[in-house]
């Protein structure tokens, strides 16, 4: 008997080692991970510059904490900020932490204004994380049974709808920030119109609300571009980051700008791990990779491509109801719940996911090639049509 808490319907499958965008069993089989370890694995398995990089930095120091500075953090805040045109920096260790920080930040920004019951409008179909307060902003009741009482202070609208947001501000005075993913993943790859943001972002302004974009699974070049806010050319309050960040080494972050810069002081947040030398390390050589490497450019063609190629290959076919994403987050949605094609796939040495019951949920590592989303439409498509019939 494991000693593992059971908090995870594993699959019957343990990995030995990787190469790329190919993962290994303990017999032997491989795989051609579509999944990256959840939008995780940025640059795939074991890929040299990163192992370089960490074997060098372990040799040299893994923590010293936040009593000190950290010179490899400072670096990384900096690197960041220039991508994201952010202006501060916090380092924690995952999304949840960094939408944790968020909230406190629009909590903190909003009793600085003298506002007694700060509250934040959130999206319905929303993921934020675990913790009392993101569970409490994720619009998955499933997630939040038997964890009640939730965090209050928290306004659910539709995504995508800017008049609901509108609705809000004319009857609640306590809202200070609006929270959302530019790109839902958890709820089955639905995307922020432009206008939608473009939209917020001035409704934001006018009201002297923060807007807060949550890019924990959608951020770090996966769509394209390095932040999913860019598509629209606005620029968010707070951005949290996590996931693909250190391409598999836990880091997170919280990004300011604006009016939200300058609120936190010493005392009022901290990680005791967040943004140590190892994790730092690792998110800068993700970040020169992708640099050097082409690969923001290469999600946005890649995941075109792919998409493409599905809706030629599942063409006609019933029960396909969309096919959809944003460089390489991709989601084809089905008229029923098709959970077992994980399990399906697996057996044909295939890994993907499916979120929101419904949708088959593909993000592979940027470093996925042609061969790969080849072979990933030829093997996925006849799943499909096999499953549907």
């Amino acid at each position: 008997m494991s000693h593992v808490m059971n908090t995870y319907a594993r699959l019957p499958v343990a990995f030995t080692h990787g190469d790329g965008s190919w993962l290994y069993d303990d017999t032997g089989k491989r795989y051609l991970d579509a999944l990256a370890g959840i939008a995780v694995n940025t640059l795939g398995h074991n890929h040299p510059r990163l192992v370089a990089a960490i074997s060098d930095q372990a040799g040299k120091l893994l923590h010293t904490s936040n009593l000190y500075r950290i010179p490899g953090q400072e670096a990384l805040a900096d690197k960041l900020a220039d991508l994201s045109g952010m202006e501060e920096v916090f380092f924690c260790n995952s999304g949840c932490e960094a939408n944790e920080a968020a909230i406190k930040l629009a909590r903190f920004f909003g009793h600085k204004k003298g506002v007694d019951n700060p509250a934040v409008i959130v999206m319905e179909k929303a993921f934020h994380g675990r913790t009392l307060a993101t569970l409490s902003a994720t619009g998955n009741r499933k997630a939040q049974a038997g964890f009640e009482p939730l965090v209050s202070g928290f306004v659910r609208v539709p995504y995508n709808d800017l008049e609901a947001i509108q609705a809000v501000a004319k009857h609640n005075s306590n809202v200070v920030a609006v929270m959302l993913e530019m790109v839902q993943g958890e709820g089955g790859i639905h995307i922020a119109d432009i206008a939608f943001q473009k939209g917020l972002r001035q409704l934001c302004n006018d009201q002297g609300w923060l807007l807060i974009a949550d890019e924990v699974q959608c951020g770090v070049a996966r769509t394209g571009k390095w932040f999913g806010y860019q598509h629209a050319d606005i620029l968010p309050d707070v951005v949290t980051l996590a996931k693909g960040l250190g391409s598999g080494v836990p880091v997170g972050a919280c990004l300011t700008a604006g009016k939200a810069a300058g609120l936190f002081k010493p005392g009022n947040h901290g990680s005791t791990f967040g943004g140590n030398p190892l994790a730092c390390r690792a998110a800068q050589t993700t970040l020169e990779v992708i640099e050097q490497d082409g690969l923001m450019a290469r999600a946005r063609s890649l995941g075109d491509a792919i998409r493409a190629d599905l809706a030629r290959a599942l063409e006609g076919l019933s029960g396909v109801v969309a096919i959809r994403g944003l460089g390489l987050m991709v989601g084809i949605e089905l008229d029923r719940p098709c959970g077992e094609l994980v399990g399906r796939a697996l057996a044909q040495g295939l890994l993907i996911n499916v979120t929101a019951d419904s949708v088959v949920r593909l993000l592979p590592p940027l470093t996925f090639d042609d061969a790969d989303a080849k072979l990933l439409v030829d093997s996925l498509s006849a799943l499909i049509r096999e499953f549907l019939a």
